[in-house]
């Protein structure tokens, strides 16, 4: 059995608008009423994906979840266009990114020697709380194997529990048995802490997970005031390196004894508020970035071109190659349709670690079937939104059309 890693990017669904839904997220909230571009903010997406494919790294997709979503409003007793906050909450293409889908643990590091994963029920933004039904539906799909993966039953919406985005793991390599982070928050200030510390804990309980190799680590109330509403904002990991910003964690040094203590091989990539501060390093998406292994066994960090725009970032970036760090490549990627809406690269995928044997293959990317999904976008995902358009009969009965064409056309009709 080969088991790598397999980044699943979402696809960037027909309704992409700014309708600024999500609260202590500056980018979505600063683009509030902005136009829109679907189709070119799902190109992106997918010129990230075969740029991934290109550096010889595996990658899947995830399909966009049915919007508008008609169930949602009926719930609420509501009609189309009546509430404009709810109309636009059924509209919303959130789901495009997957880092928040679930929280995944590989077979390494589980008791029943399963993939585990647990969708994220998102319960603090009620936009992106409708999810987990249709998420799960395509996990199930995509994860069917039952001898290689457990699906799990979101954590009770007592618990806010927001996926991967909150979830870091350290490993020797990516088959080997792994040390899981989970990083959860109390208090953002005016902005709400997404990642309840009961819920890492019940999701590292379902898994199955060894305590001695599971860490729970408060983040920075003041990282989460200034806009980093999820972990994955200040801090990535990938193999044996932390990459982080010096005001990731309400306690660093604490943070940081506690990883060692269950990995002693940690190796930190520390940047200082010094060099590049915690309000530039949230506006560029630095951290937001995806730390990956090569195949030759480098390690590259995908950052937003927004990062090689900034002066600060670009410098701190130039003096770590310079130096022997852990990182050796840079790769810009331009996500800004994403970026604008607080997404960027790393919030685009949910990493598994997995035999690619395993898994559903209609979710595997290849270079035909990104030219096929790139046809489809081309034809039928609208060209612009404007927030004006939200709620228009004619412009639902298109974007949900445009779905189902892309449901056929990659063969899972039973999403629809």
């Amino acid at each position: 059995m080969t088991v790598q890693e397999i980044n699943f990017d979402g696809i960037v669904g027909p309704s992409h608008n700014y309708a600024g839904l999500s609260t202590g997220n500056l980018a979505a909230t600063r683009h509030a009423g902005d136009v829109s571009y679907p189709r070119a903010a799902a190109l992106q997406g997918i010129a990230k994906m075969r740029h991934n494919l290109a550096l010889g790294l595996a990658q899947g997709f995830f399909v966009p979840l049915p919007r508008p979503n008609p169930l949602y409003l009926r719930r609420l007793g509501a009609d189309a266009g009546a509430e404009p906050a709810l109309t636009a909450a059924a509209w919303s293409a959130s789901s495009m990114w997957t880092a928040n889908a679930a929280t995944v643990s590989p077979s390494a590091d589980t008791a029943d020697g399963r993939c585990h994963l647990t969708p994220a029920n998102l319960v603090t933004m009620p936009h992106r709380a409708q999810e987990w039904p249709d998420t799960a539906r395509q996990l199930a799909v995509a994860f069917a194997d039952t001898a290689h993966f457990a699906l799990h039953d979101p954590v009770p919406p007592s618990y806010g529990d927001e996926g991967a985005a909150n979830h870091m793991r350290l490993a020797e390599r990516h088959d080997a048995p792994g040390v899981e982070v989970f990083v959860y928050g109390r208090s953002g200030g005016a902005f709400p802490a997404r990642q309840h510390e009961q819920a890492s804990r019940a999701v590292a309980r379902l898994h199955g997970l060894d305590p001695d190799r599971s860490v729970f680590i408060e983040q920075n109330p003041a990282a989460i005031a200034a806009g980093a509403f999820h972990n994955d904002v200040v801090a990535v990991a990938n193999g044996p390196v932390l990459f982080t910003h010096a005001e990731a964690f309400a306690n660093q040094e604490a943070a940081y004894e506690a990883m060692r203590a269950a990995f002693p091989a940690l190796e930190i990539v520390e940047v200082p508020s010094s060099a590049v501060s915690l309000t530039e390093a949230i506006r560029t998406y630095l951290f937001n970035a995806q730390l990956v292994t090569l195949p030759a066994g480098e390690m590259a960090l995908i950052v937003p071109t927004e990062c090689v725009e900034s002066p600060a970032v670009s410098q701190w970036l130039s003096a770590m190659l310079a130096g022997n760090g852990p990182i050796r490549q840079v790769r810009p990627v331009d996500v800004r349709q994403s970026m604008a809406n607080g997404g960027g690269p790393a919030c685009l995928r949910l990493r598994v670690v997995a035999d690619p044997a395993t898994i559903d293959p209609r979710f595997l990317l290849e270079s035909a079937g990104a030219d096929r999904i790139e046809a489809v976008i081309a034809r039928e995902w609208p060209e612009q939104i404007d927030p004006s358009d939200i709620g228009s009969e004619a412009l639902a009965a298109s974007v949900t059309a445009a779905r189902l064409s892309l449901l056929e056309t990659l063969g899972l009709s039973e999403l629809g």
